[in-house]
């Protein structure tokens, strides 16, 4: 028997079998029994198999209380885990049939774990928050209040403590292959998958290089190529997306590693923010759907289990009556996929998550249940739009795709087992203008969609794509500074909706753009779309004019691509696809004569603005402009005078023809955050703290 476990990119880790016994979790969904199993070939089921706590810190947060639920205590460590490979809710995973197997004839792998419980769990509120980690960081901290980062220790790092306040374990694992080893980052390690006779599968790879600086000279590769006859490989360069790419002659480049490439001569540094294509055949890709299973495993054991198989207790045995997934970007996107495959659904036949709240997921995956997964890849209106992130469904509803005449949705396994989660899908204008983000609520040809009974979903007007919008005065790569508004005071309050449509109280409404309330601005197909990008008409969106700001109606649009035959499969023959010339219909949310967002959930920056805020934005010209800035906004400050902006031949009406003097914006703000509050779409303590800030600002003083 072969084992080799691999963790994309340089890790590579090693294992024996002999040491990964283990035991299963109980049922998803309750927790009244518990499970564990004796040590022995014959009786050790799969699941989470061996749980290794290797730091436990009691108290943690300097002996922090947070209100009745007292102090909290810290576990950090490894669970080890085996997959049946028959059973039926495996056998979905790309390559599981071609990974190695131990004696029991199940597949392995380790991931790492950590956890932050009450001490006295009596004292908690009896749900876990489940952070996806995102390539193997935790992203928590403005929802939670907190500076969050990957080990939260002292007092301060508590921050207000969202959730800690309200009694919530918190948990992550590693799911993410890529993730890079190092600075407390959750990482998994996986099988390789191998042919019958143990040499190395092969298969075409593609690598989209940008890099926004001047001095990188060598660019890694997800996978080890299997040759270096630079005849099997090829790269291109262009200085925009819509250039036409010209082929790096053999002399201009070479390979520095199997797992790297380089200009020549030696020392030659890659053009800052040029597009390099790279294609070549790759060899030995692990079994990265496993990391759906993972998530699944280990829930379902904090759930449900009493021990491991070497009874060493479950140190959440017995409390959980709860979970919810929280997620920002791409494990948004591994959610959506999560569900879509049928992970919802434990081993036993239970519910793993109760409910989900997806931020920046769009309707997209995250490429995970491919061979030669890259699932750090993540496509926007300048990057990666031939990687298999968007695959019809987008939608959670089960609809019949107009272009390839396949019917599905991301609710259809979960419908069918009675597995399926309460989920909020809630995103930033940046995802309908560089993810096609409007198809998560439309059918295949743009109509509007009835929400499933599971299902709502938010537009956060005016956002970028953040999890607290960006420091102020900072333009960074674009043309012009970047988004400031921060999301997480309507995602707090959304969670908050979300745990109580748990116990059965219906949920705050949809609230995103629609063609059928006159919301929605499409974007139109033109000669560039091969390359990924449509156009919204400047007319039709309802821009204003903007002295200083270029307006070119860039957004992506969904290229139905073709893979080759053996995608359904997780096998990827054509590699960059071939561009089918079919789209897919979306649109962004029109908005109003000072360029802000009319759909979705109107924060004050929005309601009561001091400037447009975009979830759209070029680069800036050094940087590939005019190409899309990826996944920043803009902030364009209103004047402050009508005799300033009159001078500038600014359409958009000043601060003082707002608002007239400071006290009539604090007003403005306090209306706009009291219909939120009124709405469930923000919690008192956060509309008390804008109406504050409001008070303490500068705006017309």
């Amino acid at each position: 028997m072969q084992s080799s476990f691999v963790t994309i990119r340089h890790w590579i880790v090693t294992f024996s079998t002999a040491a990964l016994l283990g035991c299963s979790g109980g049922d998803g969904g309750s927790n009244a029994s518990g499970d564990s199993n004796s040590v022995g070939n014959n009786t050790i089921k799969p699941g989470i198999t061996r749980i290794e706590i290797t730091s436990v810190e009691s108290p943690t947060f300097q002996g922090r209380t947070f209100g009745d639920v007292g102090a909290y205590e810290k576990l950090r460590g490894k669970a080890y885990g085996e997959l049946d490979p028959k059973d039926p809710r495996n056998t979905v995973i790309t390559d599981l049939q071609f990974a190695p197997r131990n004696a029991r004839g199940n597949v392995e792998y380790s991931m790492d774990i950590y956890i932050l419980k009450p001490i006295d769990l009596a004292k908690g509120n009896h749900k876990l928050f489940m952070e996806v980690n995102n390539r193997g960081a935790k992203l928590f901290g403005a929802l939670n209040q907190s500076t969050g980062g990957n080990n939260p220790t002292t007092s301060a790092d508590a921050g207000q403590a969202f959730l800690m306040n309200q009694g919530y374990t918190l948990a992550w694992n590693g799911w993410d292959p890529s993730a890079p080893a190092g600075g407390d980052s959750l990482t998994i390690s996986l099988p390789v998958a191998r042919n019958p006779d143990g040499s190395s599968i092969t298969g075409p790879s593609y690598e989209y290089l940008v890099f926004d600086n001047t001095t990188t000279q060598s660019a890694p590769l997800s996978y080890d190529a299997a040759t270096r006859d630079k005849a099997r490989a090829k790269l291109t360069v262009r200085d925009r997306l819509n250039d036409v790419a010209v082929t790096v002659p053999d002399t201009g480049w070479e390979y520095a590693s199997d797992r790297s490439i380089r200009l020549l001569p030696a020392g030659t540094a890659f053009k800052q923010s040029a597009i390099y294509e790279f294609t070549y055949t790759a060899k030995d890709p692990v079994v990265a759907g496993i990391g759906f299973a993972a998530t699944r495993d280990f829930v379902s054991f904090l759930r449900n289990a009493k021990t491991d198989s070497t009874n060493k207790a479950n140190p959440l045995a017995g409390d959980i009556r709860r979970v919810h997934a929280f997620t920002i970007s791409q494990p948004g996107r591994y959610m959506n996929d999560f569900i879509w495959l049928g992970f919802n659904q434990d081993e036993r036949g239970g519910r793993v998550f109760d409910g989900v709240e997806n931020w920046i997921a769009a309707g997209t995956g995250v490429a995970l249940n491919y061979r030669f997964a890259q699932s750090p890849r993540t496509e926007r209106n300048r990057q990666n739009h031939l990687y298999p992130e968007a695959p019809f469904p987008f939608a959670f509803n089960t609809l019949t795709d107009t272009l390839t005449g396949r019917t599905d949705g991301r609710n259809a396994r979960c419908t069918q087992t009675d597995t399926c989660p309460k989920i909020m899908n809630v995103n930033s204008a940046n995802e309908y203008w560089v993810k096609a983000g409007s198809l998560l609520h439309t059918d295949t040809q743009g109509n509007d969609l009835a929400d499933p009974a599971n299902v709502r979903s938010y537009l956060i007007s005016g956002t970028e794509h953040t999890g607290t919008g960006s420091p102020a005065n900072s333009p960074g790569m674009c043309a012009q500074p970047r988004n400031t508004t921060d999301p997480s005071p309507a995602l707090r309050a959304l969670f908050v909706a979300l745990d109580r449509w748990v116990d059965g109280v219906a949920p705050p409404p949809s609230a995103v753009p629609r063609r059928s309330d006159g919301s929605a601005a499409m974007i139109r197909a033109t000669a560039e779309s091969v390359n990924g990008v449509g156009e919204v008409p400047q007319s039709e969106l309802g821009w204003p004019s903007i002295p200083g700001v270029t307006y070119t109606g860039l957004a992506t649009i969904r290229n139905l691509l073709d893979f080759g035959p053996r995608f359904n499969q997780g096998i990827i023959d054509n590699y960059p696809p071939l561009v089918t010339g079919r789209t897919y219909p979306a649109f962004v949310s029109k908005v109003d004569p000072d360029g802000n967002e009319v759909a979705g959930i109107r924060l004050p920056p929005v309601a009561a603005p001091v400037a447009t805020t975009t979830g759209w934005a070029l680069r800036a010209t050094a940087f590939g402009g005019p190409d899309g800035c990826e996944q920043f906004g803009q902030i364009i400050p209103f004047r402050t005078t009508q005799a300033e902006r009159v001078a500038a031949g600014d359409p958009r009406l000043s601060l003082e023809e707002r608002y007239r003097d400071h006290a009539g914006y604090v007003q403005a703000v306090t209306q706009s955050v009291n219909r939120l509050v009124e709405q469930r779409l923000l919690l008192p303590a956060d509309a008390q703290r804008y109406i504050s800030a409001a008070e303490a600002s500068s705006v017309l003083k």
